[in-house]
């Protein structure tokens, strides 16, 4: 790739040149030149290198090699199960016991390790910082995000098992006695622990560590960039295609599992509401139709089908769980929804960690239920980590994680208890044909509750509008991001070809009728329990390179509140202003020539002095001057190199538009509703404050200011070691940070 080789190029004539200078120390390794797939060791590396590996080109790109590896194994499994589907349902069966048997304790030990990892995330200092650069602000409202949230996370199986699940849970429970008052307590709680916090860990885990390698440091929106610091170059390689074909594969039987449970449900709908003969026909047909309404409204992107539609989706759901509440046992519905969240928080942890290792048949309970729901989890990981990415740009580690693990939880949790109290109630009252239907035929379950509702027809025809909506919402996102998988997309707001989305609603919808032709429900959770085995490594991958990096920020954030001077930019001081010169700013905004005039006169000149002493006291010192498209207005960007495997510092002031309060004192006589600003940016985004009106010598002092505390921040993670993308293996001698003083505050002024 030009990009990579120039980046190397580049990389080794810089390490020359500082050889020549003597800016290594005797007794410092000089860094390999020649290791060209060794993972980033800076955070420079990072983030000049990092996005280059990626650039072969600006516009999305099939990645055939994944394309036709995971076409081939979705269509030879399609193939296997429609052509010989006893000996498919019988094969998955013995595979499913041998994994239920031997590993699953290694399911449960993998979500209880995400879930706590993603708790540490947002409640640690790290969880502050953003999806994006520290200016970026999130796109989407708070109630489109968390519609969007739910909406993606949580298919139309939840309805399915809704019903089915308490019931099964009362009747059948994994170690109390059945029909006893303790398998009654247990019954709706176990379903909520299936949809709770474990599935929302994992796709937080992946949507969080996407989002922050694309929108933070500008990599694509894939697993395989966020892989980029333990894996280094290689990730574009064939280690890199592997990953990418496992999370495919798993997301597309992740997907297909979900569309399959909502066909098999619908159809009983269908049949109920326009009496039509329920079977495989007639799952088939649906599955038909619903794959042109998802090609229909796939092809519209992000901001219109898949908003529209969740929207939709949040307000129908709400509207039928509103009405089964009020029509029906309201007082015991409202009772047991608070005992159920009660008993859901307090016995979180041992059900976490529970495998019924003592249990006789206990294996056999965790692999159809348990086993299966965490499988499914991790299969749709990979799905609805990236979908939440895209649309969670400018949103903090903290409120992302919080949003996810509650939010979404709180909904499933309302749809559970209503929809399985009310199936409790019936079994508790006597209704033993009821319990045996939705126990047998949980599709037919699930519409016998509704039917025992007053209005039955409109119920259902709610429920099964609402049904098709959760249906379709997650076959359009999966087919969005089943073509990002498929693709090299080195810009994170694009997504791959509209094709591309139409042939995966295609195969997904093939794969999907093959298990319904295979054994049907049983069969697909057959199936999302095995090829979801390789995403657990995949967790585990993300993990360790998300908390390599987040070491990076905390020794960022440290050096900042070390530092002598307090300039921070979250909450410190802003250059010092004359009380004339902070009343003046209040009154105006100047004009776009005005800003230029400034910058031309003002800030330009401050920062050629000020790189010019540097120079003149032998530092590596360069001043940039580039056109900005945006504005109009050039950037100017002061560098001053440290020494290898050290952060540079770098002192960009851009021009940004900002709008106009529309209260206050300020006032403008141009006639306009945006202004600019020339702020002062790091290579994490905006110091968040206005150089306009400042003096020559003010200008001067603030790059001082920032360059103490980047000193700061370097002796802190030097001091504490951090082998991460900030620092090298083996920390820098003295000698190799080239005329930096002992004490920060000893750096010269520069007077105009």
């Amino acid at each position: 790739m030009p990009e990579a080789e120039d980046a190397r190029k580049s990389d080794e004539q810089l390490r020359n040149a500082k050889v020549e200078r003597g800016q290594f120390g005797a007794t410092e390794r000089r860094p390999p030149v020649t290791d060209e797939f060794r993972p980033p060791v800076s955070s420079t590396e990072l983030r000049d290198k990092g996005p280059a590996e990626f650039a072969e080109t600006r516009k999305p790109r099939v990645n055939w090699r994944v394309f036709i590896i995971s076409s081939i194994v979705i269509l030879a499994f399609s193939v296997w199960a429609m052509v010989m589907p006893t000996n498919a349902a019988s094969s998955m069966h013995t595979v499913v016991d041998w994994i239920s048997t031997n590993l699953g304790w290694f399911y449960v030990l993998t979500i209880t390790l995400v879930i706590l990892f993603v708790l540490w995330v947002a409640f640690s200092k790290e969880g502050s910082v953003r999806l994006g650069p520290d200016h970026s602000r999130p796109q989407y409202n708070l109630f489109t995000w968390v519609a969007m949230l739910f909406a993606a996370g949580v298919g139309i199986d939840m309805l399915f098992y809704s019903v089915t699940g308490p019931v099964t849970q009362y009747l059948a429970p994994p170690s109390a006695e059945p029909g006893s008052a303790e398998a009654a307590q247990d019954a709706v709680v176990w379903t909520m622990f299936h949809y709770g916090v474990a599935g929302w860990s994992v796709y937080a885990l992946l949507g969080m560590a996407m989002g922050y390698f694309a929108y933070r440091w500008g990599m694509p929106l894939s697993i395989r960039a966020a892989l980029y610091p333990l894996l280094g170059k290689r990730v574009r390689g064939a280690v890199g295609d592997t990953i990418d074909v496992f999370a495919l594969v798993g997301t597309v039987f992740g997907v297909a599992t979900s569309m399959g449970i909502g066909v098999v449900l619908l159809n009983v709908g269908f049949a109920w509401i326009f009496g039509l003969q329920e079977g495989l026909a007639l799952q088939i047909a649906l599955v038909i139709v619903a794959v042109v309404m998802t090609i229909a409204a796939c092809t519209s992107g992000v901001d219109k089908g898949i908003r529209i539609v969740s929207e939709l989706n949040l307000w129908s759901a709400g509207a039928m769980m509103l009405y089964i509440l009020f029509t029906g046992k309201t007082a015991f519905l409202l009772n047991a929804m608070v005992e159920n969240i009660g008993r859901f928080v307090f016995t979180l942890p041992e059900r976490t960690l529970q495998t019924f290792g003592y249990v006789e048949g206990g294996s056999e309970w965790m692999a159809g239920w348990t086993l299966f729901f965490w499988a499914f989890w991790l299969a749709w990981g990979p799905f609805v980590g990236l979908f939440l990415a895209r649309i969670s740009r400018g949103r903090t580690l903290r409120e992302f994680v919080i949003a996810a693990i509650t939010a979404p939880v709180l909904c499933d949790f309302f749809i559970v208890t209503i929809f399985g109290n009310s199936a409790l109630r019936k079994v508790l009252d006597g209704d033993t044909a009821f319990a045996d239907l939705a126990m047998k035929s949980p599709e037919h379950g699930w519409y016998a509750l509704l039917e025992s509702f007053p209005g039955a027809a409109f119920l259902i025809g709610l429920a099964t509008l609402s049904g098709l909506l959760f249906y379709l919402t997650s076959a359009n996102s999966g087919a969005m991001v089943m073509s990002n998988f498929s693709s090299s997309i080195p810009d994170p707001s694009q997504d791959g070809a509209k094709w591309l989305r139409i042939y995966w609603a295609l195969l997904t919808a093939v794969l999907t009728i093959a298990m319904l032709v295979a054994g049907g429900v049983t069969t697909m959770e057959y199936a999302t329990l095995i090829f979801a085995l390789p995403v657990t490594i995949i967790a585990y991958l993300v993990m360790a390179s998300f908390s390599k990096v987040l070491r990076m920020e905390r020794a960022e954030r440290e050096g900042q509140i070390r530092r002598r001077r307090s300039v921070a930019v979250h909450g410190g001081q802003t250059p010092e202003k004359t009380w004339r010169q902070r009343l003046a700013r209040l009154r105006s905004y100047p004009s776009k020539k005005a800003v230029a005039q400034f910058a031309d006169q003002v800030v330009q000149p401050a920062l050629q002095d000020v790189s010019a002493e540097f120079t003149k006291l032998g530092y590596t010192a360069a001043l940039v001057t580039t056109p900005n498209l945006d504005t109009g207005i050039p950037d100017h960007t002061l560098t001053v190199t440290m020494a290898e495997g050290q952060r540079d510092f770098q002192y960009r002031v851009s021009a940004i538009e900002a709008p106009v309060p529309t209260f206050g004192a300020r006032s403008m006589s141009r006639g306009t509703d945006i202004y600019e600003r020339l702020e002062v940016f790091t290579q994490t985004g905006s110091e968040g404050y206005d150089l306009v009106g400042l003096t020559r010598q003010q200008v001067i002092d603030d790059v001082l200011d920032r360059y103490e505390a980047h000193l700061s921040f370097l002796q802190y993670s030097n001091e504490h070691a951090y082998d991460s993308v900030l620092t090298p293996p083996t920390p820098p001698t003295t000698d190799s940070i080239p005329h930096v003083p002992e004490d920060p505050n000893d750096v010269e002024r520069i007077d105009d």
